[in-house]
């Protein structure tokens, strides 16, 4: 049994943020979701609104130019922007997940240097982890960084990370100890623009379409010894994990956010709808159909917020916590996605209603940032661990 215990209100400061991101959603994000996932079009013009509001600031501490808000802050910007577009919303998490190695593991000066143009919305970051034969099994990493002198070659392909061509910063992570597994793994800073440093095809995705998705290709990339996160080779591995463990509430928030969207839109077209001479909110069918969705939804919301203070807090189960609140939330997300489809029925499936998008949004969040099957894993391997501990 859990022995974490949160408080679920919000701060005066936490409850302007949501309101002010509330109120760019409806007047721009809303309005444009549909012509950007159908252009398949990066939402530049969304994020000049994002940058004047401050909300690249409020992902980030007063330290190094952000507003201070507190860890919660980007669990609500998640929350709020994925209802609005899910694509917009990976689109603009990808600087802060890409932040995350800098702050969990960088020194004073590489956050000085970096984190400060990231507050400010001047430049964006990415996430380099993943690799075409090392996703969910980060052992099988090959990207590979050699010392010489005062720098490091680079060769290696990262494969489905967000944001990439966008960005201007990028946190890559490479072996610098072939033999040691992830134990030899290191994180370095790229900069867009570096000799040998390029990117892949933009990948034509079912959902978030609006959040360019492509390769980062490394051929014998120099990067100076001073871009070695930490300055210490070999530390990489917890580096990622503390990465994982703090973003997964946010994805966990971004498919409450889809989930939330999917059941407002089904009960409005439910309280319209006419079949029999009735609408057909007034069937049991329906009525339990919305119901679940409901509960459902409750449900990832209060284990997402929990997951999020618990990481904010240091709790030692906390990526058990995140694990299952990223879990859940996006199991959620897609069934709730499904169950909007089927009650709007032969319009859910046509492009001109909006729960079509949600839904091939949806998928995504039991994919990305570690499958749903492997949180699975995770949170047993724990559960296993911590039972045997007892005895």
């Amino acid at each position: 049994m859990s022995d974490f215990h949160f408080d679920v209100r919000f701060s005066e400061e936490e409850l302007q943020l949501r309101d002010l991101v509330r109120d760019l959603v409806k007047n721009e994000v809303i309005p444009n979701a549909l012509s950007l996932d159908e252009k398949n079009e990066y939402p530049t013009e969304i994020f000049k609104k994002f940058r004047e509001a401050g909300l690249f600031a409020a992902m980030f501490s007063e330290e190094y130019g952000g507003l201070g808000i507190g860890d919660m802050s980007w669990i609500i910007l998640s929350e709020e922007i994925a209802y609005g577009c899910l694509g917009v919303n990976t689109a603009f998490l990808a600087t802060k997940l890409g932040a995350l190695p800098l702050e969990v593991g960088g020194t004073k000066e590489q956050k000085e240097r970096w984190l400060t143009q990231l507050a400010g919305g001047n430049k964006t970051c990415a996430f380099g982890l993943t690799e075409p034969g090392a996703g969910s099994d980060v052992p099988a990493l090959r990207t590979y960084a050699e010392k010489k002198g005062d720098r490091y070659i680079i060769n290696g392909t990262k494969q489905w990370i967000s944001g990439a061509g966008q960005a201007d910063i990028y946190t890559v992570f490479a072996l610098t100890a072939k033999d040691r597994g992830p134990r030899g793994m290191s994180c370095f800073v790229l900069e867009k623009g570096m000799k040998g440093f390029s990117f892949g095809k933009k990948e034509d995705k079912l959902g978030i379409r609006c959040s360019e998705t492509r390769q980062l290709i490394m051929e014998d990339v120099e990067v100076p010894v001073e871009n070695l996160v930490g300055g210490v080779e070999n530390t990489a591995f917890l580096y990622a994990l503390k990465t994982l463990n703090a973003s997964r509430p946010a994805v966990a928030a971004s498919a409450v956010g889809v989930a939330q969207a999917a059941f407002d839109y089904a009960i409005g077209y439910a309280r319209q709808r006419e079949q029999f001479g009735v609408k057909i909110a007034s069937f049991q069918a329906i009525q339990h159909m919305l119901a679940d969705m409901a509960m459902r939804i409750e449900a990832s919301r209060l284990l997402t917020y929990k997951a999020g203070k618990a990481v904010a807090a240091g709790h030692k189960d906390q990526a058990r916590f995140s694990a299952m609140a990223k879990c859940y939330a996006a199991d959620t997300a897609m069934a709730v996605a499904t169950d909007a489809v089927q009650i709007y029925g032969g319009y859910g499936y046509t492009k001109e209603y909006p729960v079509e998008k949600l839904f091939r949004d949806a998928k995504i969040l039991q994919i990305y940032e570690g499958t749903s099957q492997i949180q699975r894993n995770e949170i047993a391997a724990g559960l296993i661990k911590e039972a045997a501990s007892r005895k």
